[in-house]
């Protein structure tokens, strides 16, 4: 097996987020690899269904969910070492934007939490399912059991 040398955290900033970071972190140390941080805002429209189907969400709640984001994001690369010019923020759907910057950054292994399904997942699939099918690379799905 060869050597891994760019890693992708996907992080979505969720209560267990530091474990599947510290995993990537560990694997870029073992194989000296560059450790990149990705984190997608989630595009769901929303909309006032009395004006129809076409309106696009209000601006402002992206604009607030994207700050936020980048702060998280920031804070955490920090933490991890990562420079800024290997850290992505993205807004669309995470499956898909996560592996586009992995073939884009050419990615050898994305680290990525996995929840189980639950909630809108069971409807919509979970993103690590979706990264693993559509990745033209290794995906390791660090499981996280959620506290009952």
């Amino acid at each position: 097996m060869e050597s891994y040398t760019h890693i992708l955290l996907a992080v979505d900033f969720y209560e267990h987020c530091e474990v599947v970071a510290n995993r990537a972190k560990d694997l870029a140390l073992k194989y000296q690899a560059k450790l990149s941080i990705i984190h997608v805002v989630d595009s769901l429209p929303i909309t006032d269904a009395s004006y129809g189907g076409d309106i696009p969400f209000n601006m402002d709640i992206t604009t607030e969910l994207m700050t936020g984001a980048k702060k998280r994001l920031a804070k955490l690369a920090e933490k991890l070492a990562v420079t800024e010019d290997r850290q992505w923020l993205e807004m669309g759907s995470p499956k898909t934007e996560i592996v586009r910057v992995a073939e884009e950054n050419k990615v050898d292994l994305i680290v990525v939490g996995s929840h189980g399904r639950h909630g809108l997942a069971l409807l919509l699939g979970s993103t690590a399912n979706g990264v693993l099918h559509h990745a033209n690379c290794d995906v390791l799905a660090v499981r996280l059991l959620d506290d009952e």
